[in-house]
């Protein structure tokens, strides 16, 4: 006789799911995002940094509050389309493939420019291709696996900010922003791309079947991993802006290999290459699997092509959905450099998250609403910080979305006129 499972056994304390919530965010971000952001703030960057990280507080809590409301699968793509209308879960949908596609590009972008410095696009595209084929038979990342790799990728960024700091060629003198303002736009416009660094949270938002004591343990551990994780990625920045100056940090490819070599230890630069190559392969085989479920998802549903929802019998995974992110992926990669994936990755992700905090403001009070300040600050620091990216990036992410927002709108008016 077989029995339905129950509901996810509530394991995990706040220690739990602060460790996996900072194995979600700390990865292939910090290899890479300090370099753009340093061009448009310059000292500047610490304050970039923290505007980020409120905006990325504000946007899980958000998120946590939702999720404890509407727990399926689908995250804003449902919060959206229960509390503001079926047009706003869409556009939720469509923002986060868009942006995680370019996130994916990202990705194997900073994997090459580490390990495979002036052959990046190629290398970029083979990496795709490699972990499309992957997850193409189902292979998953188990959670031991995600814990070491946290261990590795802080060992790795405790190195840099040894070296960096402890070394005669760091000058405190870099860190000064007297004089120096960079304009509204430059912190704004860093802030921005330092929020893409941030990006997993969602994780710990959507933990609220697993944890013990949720409504308490999920609010401790969002604040306790931003906190620790904007700790490190200051300790990281101000390293690489100390020794390499902003010119210098704002023009390298790989700033972290950079900044130990320019410290006077180009011996620890294959630890820097192998931290960069396993945070960006397993944030790249994770960011598939999430976005070719989303686009199987949506295509369930007929918002894309039901096509791409046909499950492989054996594996069970979507392939065609899988298939299709790849090859959107090695698009990108070839048309664009790391830093417009970056700034094209966190329009779209901003926009999935304006769309999350603007449901969040339509709880009521009874369904454990968050305090009025966060999701009015959320919403608030998304718009700022989308149109405060590099303008190429704000073109490209609006047209995108207009055009899904056109497609939604086609489909519902042909049915409507043959009717």
């Amino acid at each position: 006789m077989t029995t339905s499972p129950g509901p996810p056994a509530r394991v995990l304390g706040t220690a739990d799911a602060v460790t996996l919530g900072a194995a979600a965010m700390i990865g292939a971000g910090v290899f890479a995002v300090f370099a753009p952001a340093a061009e448009k703030a310059g000292a500047w960057l610490p304050a970039a940094l923290l505007i980020a990280a409120v905006v990325a507080y504000c946007n899980a809590t958000s998120s946590a509050r939702l999720a404890a409301r509407h727990p399926q699968s689908g995250g804003t793509y449902v919060y959206g389309r229960e509390r503001l209308g079926e047009l706003w879960g869409y556009l939720a949908g469509w923002a986060f493939v868009v942006g995680k596609t370019a996130s994916c590009a990202a990705m194997a972008l900073t994997f090459a420019a580490y390990a495979f410095p002036g052959w990046e696009r190629p290398m970029a595209v083979a990496s795709i291709a490699a972990l499309t084929a992957v997850n193409y038979h189902g292979v998953r990342r188990s959670a031991w696996f995600t814990r070491l790799l946290l261990a590795a990728v802080l060992a790795v960024l405790a190195a840099v900010v040894a070296v960096a700091l402890g070394g005669s060629e760091a000058r405190l003198d870099q860190l000064s922003v007297q004089g120096v303002w960079p304009g509204f736009f430059g912190v704004f416009g860093a802030a921005g791309m330092l929020f893409f660094a941030f990006a997993g949270y969602a994780r710990i938002a959507t933990l609220g079947s697993e944890v013990r004591e949720p409504r308490t343990t999920i609010p401790r551990a969002i604040t306790l991993t931003l906190g620790g994780v904007f700790a490190v990625y200051l300790l990281v920045g101000a390293s690489a802006l100390t020794v390499l100056g902003r010119e210098g940090l704002a023009a390298s490819a790989a700033p972290l290999v950079d900044t130990v070599v320019a410290a006077g230890w180009p011996v620890l630069s294959p630890a820097v290459v192998a931290g960069a190559a396993l945070a960006s392969l397993g944030a790249l085989l994770t960011l598939q699997l999430g976005v070719s479920r989303t686009v199987a998802a949506m295509a369930a549903d007929g918002h894309l092509p039901r096509v791409l929802a046909a499950v492989h019998g054996r594996t069970g995974a979507p392939y065609r959905a899988e298939i299709a992110v790849g090859a959107a992926a090695c698009l990108l990669v070839l048309a664009v450099d790391l830093r417009g994936a970056i700034g094209f990755s966190a329009f779209g992700v901003l926009a999935y998250y304006l769309i999350a905090n603007a449901s969040a403001l339509r709880l009521g009070p009874q369904e454990n609403r968050p305090p009025l300040l966060v999701p009015v600050t959320g919403l608030a620091g998304c718009v700022v910080l989308g149109l405060s990216l590099p303008l190429p990036s704000v073109v490209a992410g609006a047209a995108v979305l207009a055009a899904g927002a056109g497609v939604w709108l086609l489909r519902r008016a042909v049915p409507a006129r043959r009717g």
